[in-house]
């Protein structure tokens, strides 16, 4: 004969159940394995799927004489789905142990990634903590789009990380693409006396036996191709503030001068940009300077990376500009794939002639003529919505891009183009975009349909005439 449960034994069953499933509302759902990339076809193994990773802390120790980097890794993420195992990407070093909510798990490499099964399956929407014990001498990605090494680089006296799009991995065990932002704790050990810098805020030096811990916090997201981490002679020269945001750089010491007075306008610009766009996005701002020519220049976030070349010639108050612009448009709203480059680069430069025109030079409109003119001479045909992963870095993601938001400037004039700006900022600050999102935010605000527009910059082959300039 059956009998009704009582209430209270309902309730306990319920419990043992989902205690017995790990909470993932289908019974016997063990969870499937995660994606080995996140579906971003120029980087198909990039990023991982099934989590979302909310916090990384990196416990670093480095010796400049071997390139040895050892490391702790404790990533704390949420599960998107049920998983019975998952994926980081991380090329290279040796992996030691790793355990997922403090128990051991299995693990196997392929390539460059970390297939990681934990002991027991991953509910969906739980949160899990992985520790990964690593080490190794850092081997960079070579990028066929820059054409230099990506990832831990080192130097004779130390190392600094250049990781933008795919180096991140050489380096960490990472979630490593920018549409899986998240925030780090950084404690670096290196020898005295040398000194280490990282994103955010130095919180804490730690004396050891001929060495120091070097603690960095970032409560901001970062998307990992702009984490960084250096290591060298430096010095850390703090500048006040700017519209409220410390001012600090990291200078490699026999450089600190010339490097000062390179940087001298920072301020200046971090007050111009937050009236422009809405207040400075993150904790602290500042530039990195290294003693090796590096080519290019990185937006890392609140702490750009310059080469000695790219920080001390005489033009290089435009790159210093267009690299600080990054943190509104790049870092804080980041690209949702690789290729919406042209969110970042065309925006960046597009500030470049800002700049010029707030601080006596040529008027944007003049700068823009000059690029254009530029540009259709060199019969670029690259289109903006698809480069392609060897045309991230390319002249038309940069001049193309930035013509494309004067173009826009033009249409609905200074001042709903100024709001367009600020309110696609305020929208997405810590978020990852598309094209598409930027898009709305000009219609919206602008309450016009701008489809022919973006069409023919973004989308056609063929470069539109100048902006303004009549049949």
């Amino acid at each position: 004969m059956m009998r009704r449960l009582s209430a209270a034994l309902v309730a306990l069953t319920l419990v043992l159940i989902t205690a017995a499933y790990g909470g993932s509302g289908d019974k016997g759902d063990k969870g499937k394995a995660g994606a080995p990339g996140i579906g971003d076809r120029y980087f198909p193994t990039l990023g991982n799927g099934g989590y979302d990773v909310e916090h990384y802390t990196l416990e670093l120790s480095y010796e400049p004489g071997d390139d040895v980097l050892a490391g702790t890794a404790t990533i704390e993420a949420e599960a998107t789905k049920a998983l019975k195992s998952f994926n980081l990407d991380l090329a290279g070093l040796e992996v030691e142990s790793v355990t997922v909510d403090g128990d051991e798990a299995e693990f196997e490499r392929d390539d460059a990634e970390l297939i990681v099964t934990p002991a027991e399956s991953l509910a969906k929407g739980g949160t899990f903590t992985t520790e990964v014990e690593y080490s190794g001498v850092p081997d960079p990605e070579s990028d066929p789009s820059l054409g230099i090494p990506l990832g831990w680089i080192p130097l004779d006296d130390g190392s600094y990380v250049l990781s933008e799009p795919n180096g991140a991995q050489t380096w960490y065990p990472v979630n490593d693409h920018p549409s899986d932002k998240a925030t780090y704790t950084f404690r670096i050990t290196v020898p005295d006396p040398l000194i280490a810098a990282a994103n955010g805020l130095l919180t804490e030096q730690v004396p050891g036996d001929g060495s120091t811990t070097y603690v960095w916090e970032s409560g901001d997201p970062i998307a990992s191709y702009l984490v960084e981490v250096a290591v060298g002679n430096f010095v850390i020269v703090e500048d006040g503030t700017a519209a409220g945001v410390p001012i600090r750089h990291v200078f490699a010491a026999d450089l600190a001068d010339e490097a000062t007075e390179a940087a001298a306008e920072t301020p200046e610009m971090v007050e111009f940009f937050s009236e422009e766009w809405g207040p400075y996005p993150f904790e602290a701002y500042g530039a990195l300077v290294v003693d090796t020519p590096l080519g290019v220049a990185l937006e890392t976030q609140t702490l750009s990376l310059f080469g000695s070349d790219t920080a001390l010639f005489a033009g290089s108050e435009a790159i210093f500009a267009h690299e600080l612009a990054h943190q509104w448009f790049g870092d804080a709203v980041s690209p949702e794939r690789w290729r919406d480059i042209w969110l970042n680069e065309g925006f960046a430069t597009y500030a470049e002639w800002m700049w010029k025109e707030h601080d006596g030079g040529e008027s944007i409109a003049e700068s823009a003529e000059d690029i254009y003119r530029g540009f259709e001479a060199s019969g670029d045909d690259t289109v903006l919505l698809d480069p392609g992963p060897d045309g991230l870095f390319g002249a038309a993601v940069y001049e193309r891009g930035g013509l494309t938001l004067y173009a826009l400037r033009v249409e609905v004039g200074d001042d709903v183009f100024t709001e367009i700006l600020r309110t696609y900022f305020e929208k997405f600050d810590n978020q990852s975009v598309t094209t598409a999102d930027f898009v709305d935010v000009a219609e919206d605000v602008s309450g016009k349909n701008l489809d022919e527009l973006f069409a023919a910059w973004l989308a056609q082959a063929e470069l539109p005439p100048f902006p303004g300039a009549s049949a």
